[in-house]
């Protein structure tokens, strides 16, 4: 069976100017997200990972509307959402919502926290009054609170609490895509999970869609579909969950895979460490040529250094990568093996 595209997105870029010259012309553009494309199936859940800066957040807030982008599509249901004006895709506000990363700062600390869940459902006039304190009651319930809880304010709760509040809002409008903006980054680790295993079994109970943002593969490992790899506003590697995790491709994929921790000591004692040599280039001044170039650990080519690498499915199978060195080194990792074998 085929599967539905729900959202597709087309060369999407977003470009902050940061300094501009006596006549306003850019003299310094951010890139922050840089000709970005892939889709999103229904009722399936997309992980982006990738460090601080490298654009995934502003993926994630041009999707809800937050931001206008620069270029590209938003293909949501077929319609680009990126050439509707602000009126219309208001319209589409309420089918794809936002989990903040910070709970301690999302949420309105005059109001009590019956009265954050029912906002949207009043501002999008989606109840009758008499109906609105029955949905938030079971949206309550929903996300592990109990009624009670509805006449308390943001500071009496723990942040894993408010982060349960965070994702009732979202819920209130009954939206179809969920962006979940590093939604357990700002809480313990044993509180990860829950909020983790609640995500999961809200997208089962609901047929909800994600976009799940994470800093690490370990944790989108847990909830996402199909994963996809950022570094500097360009996706360097994006495949089935399965595949990437036991078949990563690209050099800034397998450190990333490296620097996760192992709880096993023998695994551990295996495990080769790729230690990543220099900083991340300024979005501003991006290197020419593959944006991965100035931190790759392996013999770079020439075109390495001046041509930007294309994102191909390199398996058939969807498991798409951006690396020149990627048919180089298969071949001499195919050569190595037949003599292996031989």
């Amino acid at each position: 069976m085929e599967k539905e595209v729900l959202l597709e997105i087309k060369n999407l870029s977003k470009h902050f100017i940061v300094e501009k010259n006596f006549f306003g012309k850019p003299l310094k553009v951010l890139k922050a997200v840089d000709a970005v494309s892939f889709k999103i199936y229904k009722q399936e859940a997309i992980g982006l990972v990738g460090e601080s800066g490298c654009g995934k957040t502003t993926i994630g807030k041009m999707l809800a509307n937050v931001y206008a982008p620069t270029s590209g599509q938003i293909l949501y249901n077929g319609v680009d959402l990126a050439k509707l004006s602000e009126r219309q895709r208001r319209a589409y506000c309420s089918e794809i919502q936002l989990v903040f990363q910070d709970p301690y700062e999302s949420l309105n600390p005059r109001m009590t926290i019956g009265d954050i869940i029912a906002e949207p459902i009043i501002i999008n006039k989606l109840l009758p009054k008499a109906e609105i304190e029955k949905r938030v009651t079971y949206l309550l319930n929903c996300v592990g609170l109990a009624n009670h809880h509805r006449n308390r304010y943001p500071h009496e709760f723990s942040g894993g609490q408010r982060q349960r509040v965070g994702i009732a809002r979202a819920l209130a409008v009954q939206p179809k895509l969920i962006v979940c903006d590093e939604p357990v980054s700002a809480l313990d680790v044993s509180i990860q999970a829950q909020v983790l295993n609640l995500l999961s079994d809200l997208k089962e109970e609901f047929g909800l869609t994600y976009l799940f943002i994470a800093h690490g593969l370990n944790v989108v490992k847990h909830i996402s579909d199909r994963v996809g790899v950022m570094y500097l506003g360009k996706i360097q590697e994006f495949a089935d969950k399965k595949e990437l995790y036991t078949n990563p491709t690209h050099p800034y994929t397998k450190a990333l895979l490296s620097s996760t921790p192992i709880t096993d000591p023998k695994l551990k004692a295996k495990k080769e460490r790729i230690i990543l040599t220099g900083d991340v280039p300024s979005p501003i001044n991006p290197p020419q040529g593959c944006s991965f170039n100035t931190r790759c650990y392996r013999d770079k080519l020439e075109s390495c250094m001046k041509v930007c690498p294309e994102l191909v499915d390199v398996s058939g199978k969807e498991h798409f990568v951006a690396c020149h060195l990627f048919e180089a080194y298969s071949q001499a990792d195919a050569a190595h093996s037949a003599a292996i074998v031989g």
